[in-house]
């Protein structure tokens, strides 16, 4: 194995960890306008994530620095092509994490409500645009001969894309409900497992349509085993859920949402970015890649910095770990 093939596989991590843990606060910034009933049900929802949110975002910025240094080909042509999506997505976490620390600076009724609706967009919409990014990756975009993107934006709104970016909404909103049901106490808790279980179904629905399309168009042995454990994970979510087993269900939709990104780069490997045009444009691990000495200095730097922040914020999450309801919530702000 050589080192851009282990680079692509810690990428794979990379991108797997932050849809899992970005996974779940999207979801919840979405259950504020479907779950809360009123302003102090949607402060308890924010307040589940809120030690957290600006931690989980970490592994994006650690993905998308990792994929400049390993693969500098994929980035430019990557971050080029699909410039409008992730510009959007951009300038939605920007405002989400300006709307974390501005909706409590007022009293203002009109204020919150802004940012709290700054909030539902904000997390909705990358929820559906790095669906749509990841479905047009692993189906294949116009790249030339001069590994260029020379498609439009229309060409990123494809069917398959599309029900990528639905899939990715669905299962965040599943996974952010089961982590609103593990999180809170009282009616939010109970009201948060019957939404687990309505968007629990049609998740399944949309996870299996997009993941059986994937098999079939792209797939290999080793991502059809892969495909089978999300599908079965996510049943035993829905399950768990039921029984009120709540650190369960969390676990087993995080599973299923990793289960369903490793199966995209499963997909994908060897190319990082197939040519929808001619094969042999596709950019690969080899071709794509930085230089063997840049890599092994990657590899020595991220061997030693890559546990400290783990256990850091599996600290985190350990010291906020406790239960909150309606009652916990002051009367100021």
């Amino acid at each position: 194995m050589h080192l851009y093939d282990v680079w692509f596989v810690l990428i794979a991590v990379l991108w797997t960890g932050y849809f899992f843990l970005e996974g779940f606060d999207f979801g919840v910034g979405v259950l504020t306008k479907l779950l809360a009933r009123d302003r102090t049900e949607r402060r308890v929802l924010i307040n589940t994530i809120g030690p957290v949110w600006d931690g989980n975002e970490v592994w994006l910025l650690s993905a998308g620095g990792a994929t400049f240094a390993a693969f500098p080909n994929w980035y430019a042509t990557l971050f080029s092509g699909f410039y409008l999506p992730f510009l959007v997505i951009l300038l939605c976490l920007i405002v989400r994490g300006v709307a974390f620390e501005y909706r409590v600076k007022r009293d203002g009724e009109r204020w919150q409500t802004n940012w709290e609706r700054a909030i539902f967009w904000c997390s909705l919409i990358p929820a559906i645009l790095w669906g749509v990014t990841f479905g047009n990756i692993v189906r294949g975009v116009r790249i030339d001969a001069h590994m260029e993107y020379v498609g439009s934006l229309g060409d990123l709104l494809n069917p398959y894309a599309i029900l990528g970016g639905l899939v990715t909404l669905a299962l965040f909103t599943l996974h952010g409900s089961v982590f609103v049901a593990l999180k809170t106490v009282g009616d939010i808790r109970a009201r948060a497992c019957r939404t687990a279980l309505r968007v629990g179904l049609v998740a399944a629905v949309l996870a299996l349509a997009f993941l059986l399309w994937t098999q079939a168009a792209h797939g290999n042995a080793a991502s059809l085993g892969v495909m089978l454990l999300a599908v079965v994970c996510l049943v035993a979510s829905l399950a768990a859920n039921q029984r009120g087993r709540e650190g369960w269900a969390f676990a087993f939709s995080g599973v299923t949402i990793a289960a369903a990104v490793a199966m995209l780069f499963l997909t994908l490997f060897p190319d990082v970015m197939p040519s929808s045009l001619d094969g042999n444009w596709s950019l690969t691990v080899s071709n794509a890649s930085s230089s063997p000495y840049t890599l092994k200095i990657m590899t020595w730097c991220a061997g030693i910095a890559t546990p400290l922040v783990m256990l850091y914020q599996g600290w985190t999450y350990w010291v906020f770990r406790k239960r909150i309801g309606t009652q916990h919530i002051s009367s100021a702000h």
